[in-house]
């Protein structure tokens, strides 16, 4: 079974990449190819499907967005070509607050998903989903740890601060960042 690949984009394709590594291409498909560019270095987290038909690797940018596959194909139902759609098209957070919340309708507008099989995701993920580190790039977790440490040298305890940073534009520098967190906090 095979973790991550270190290589380089070579093409890109409608629902996959290539990425070469020691002169090797391997075929990955990933939920947004054109989020990648040919050329440039990636870390890929792989996860390799194999059945009888088929041995097909899919990658994913974050370890925590392939954990997220992993439990979504662990749903009865519910394959890797109809998983990878649903990380396209949503963000982690909300999927994960649609399960935990039970929104069978919003589930429901992910492609392939009907009334039944959301209400079975609902039912076989609803609890077993955490939230803290999802779908959060290294560099984003750097920013999110200065922030904490910000947020911690004002007074204010972990605990008040861990549901604030989801929330927090990371986008903005960390100056902006700090304000919108407070912002939060004195809610």
């Amino acid at each position: 079974m095979y973790d991550y690949i270190k290589g380089t984009i070579t093409n890109i394709k409608n629902n996959a990449i290539v990425v070469e590594n020691n002169n090797i291409g391997y075929l990955v498909n990933v939920s947004n190819p054109f989020s990648y560019e040919i050329g440039k270095d990636y870390k890929i987290y792989i996860y390799q499907h194999i059945t009888e038909e088929e041995n097909t690797l899919y990658g994913f940018k974050t370890p925590e967005e392939k954990d997220f596959f992993l439990k979504l194909i662990s749903v009865k139902g519910l394959g890797c070509k109809m998983a990878l759609p649903i990380l396209a098209v949503g963000s982690i957070e909300g999927i994960m607050d649609a399960i935990e919340r039970e929104n069978v309708l919003y589930l429901k507008k992910f492609p392939k998903i009907g009334d039944k099989l959301a209400k079975q995701i609902v039912l076989d993920l609803k609890g077993k989903l955490e939230f803290i580190g999802v779908g959060i790039s290294e560099d984003e977790m750097e920013t999110e740890n200065e922030l904490k440490e910000v947020l911690i040298g004002l007074g204010y305890k972990e605990k008040e601060i861990t549901p604030v940073l989801a929330k927090v534009d990371t986008s903005l520098p960390i100056e902006g960042q700090v304000k919108d967190a407070l912002k939060l906090l004195l809610r």
